[in-house]
């Protein structure tokens, strides 16, 4: 089977909550979500199909294609149906692979356990049949196989990505509790932001939401700051199809007369470092950057979106200076953004009460394991029209 055109199964994994802006990208690029769950969608399609939406999805973590799915009601079980696979025609006898895997069964009770099985029916069968067998080990930047086995339901994918999608490879220091990229993108689909009028995020830390928004607004996609995934280390691979997206990516990029992006903190590091990072993905000329208080952040004359993602407090003692802060955004919001859309991203629900307004959406998402909320704000100048 030429896994490159055939049709399988295909499941785009995703943070917990992203899976609804997942499923529109999906669709916007054409294809037809069969199934949205918490943490993925499923869809049909091929490795090829894996490609496209490798170089293109904002909001995924993995790309898994389908090899095989079998009853399996213990090891043995596991590495004989895995034995069965022809592992010879999908990687190479000299080459090196990585297996992940997600087990919920009653003879499990250590992951590695289950990766080592996994590995010895892959090696065994390709020195059965090439009399030789690739190396192995934990290292993503090869060919990588995710098992997936819940009770008696086992599934052996291609895991086409490799390294987790969810980073998107332009930023190049970190900075202080960085917002993972694939949430920030997920946070600004939430947003009712047009992509043209003006954007501003005070305390903007190492500016990923900002970097993203520019990102997102001129069409540049994920895959044109990566160079290497799994599929390209599956046998089969035609370097050319590759190119011929990663071309694309480049002719999508849009231009946006007059775009308005502003990125202020207090912290001189945090603006150098988004400097940086904002280089590295190659939008700085689209973001004006200042050091000052959020307070001081100079409002463009068009009309826009305010964006916040004040720290939470997850350490002890912070909680009753943050109070002032969150109180402060929101003097901030109605005194001096009004006519424009608020949003602040914040992971803890009690100091956003401190911010004094009533939030006229509250989206579901999670940072890490913490239970997150954008809340939306309209910021009327002078009373409320009916």
């Amino acid at each position: 089977m030429d896994i490159f055109s055939a049709p399988s199964k295909i499941i785009i994994t995703c943070n917990k909550r992203l899976s609804p802006y997942l499923e529109k990208e999906v669709s916007e690029l054409g294809f037809k979500v069969k199934n949205t769950f918490v943490t993925g969608v499923e869809l049909t399609g091929s490795v090829n199909d894996c490609i496209l939406l490798n170089l293109n999805l904002r909001c995924a973590s993995q790309i898994l294609y389908s090899l095989k799915s079998f009853t399996c009601n213990g090891p043995d079980e596991l590495y004989r149906n895995l034995l069965a696979i022809e592992w010879e025609k999908l990687i190479s006898a000299n080459g090196y692979f990585s297996v992940t895997n997600h087990a919920e069964h009653f003879t499990v009770n250590n992951e590695m356990f289950v990766n080592v099985k996994v590995k010895d029916a892959i090696a065994d069968r390709m020195r059965r049949e090439t009399s030789n067998r690739p190396n192995s080990g934990s290292d993503l930047s090869k060919a990588v196989f995710h098992l997936y086995w819940k009770d008696e339901r086992a599934e052996i994918f291609l895991d086409t990505s490799g390294e987790t999608l969810a980073k998107h490879g332009y930023r190049k220091i970190p900075g202080k509790a960085p917002m993972l990229e694939a949430l920030a993108s997920a946070t600004l689909l939430a947003t009712n932001w047009n992509r043209q009028s003006s954007f501003v995020n005070p305390m903007c830390g190492s500016s990923t939401v900002a970097i993203e928004a520019a990102l997102l607004a001129t069409n540049r996609r994920p895959g044109l700051f990566r160079k290497n995934y799994s599929f390209m280390h599956v046998l089969g691979y035609d370097e050319n199809f590759y190119r011929v997206e990663f071309e694309k990516l480049k002719k999508q990029i849009i231009e946006v007369p007059g775009l308005k992006i502003i990125a202020t903190d207090i912290s001189h590091d945090a603006i150098e470092i988004s400097k940086v990072n904002a280089a590295a993905a190659g939008i700085e000329s689209f973001i004006d950057f200042k050091v000052c208080d959020f307070e001081e952040t100079e409002l463009p004359a068009t009309k826009g979106v305010v964006f916040f993602n004040p720290e939470y407090g997850e350490r002890m003692g912070e909680a009753a200076e943050l109070e002032k802060t969150y109180a402060r955004i929101g003097d901030f919001l109605k005194k001096k953004c009004q006519g424009m859309t608020g949003y602040i991203f914040t992971g803890n629900l009690d100091l956003a009460k401190k911010v004094g307004l009533k939030a006229k959406r509250r989206i579901e998402f999670y940072s890490a394991k913490l239970d997150c909320r954008l809340l939306e704000y309209e910021l009327y100048a002078g009373s409320r029209e009916k």
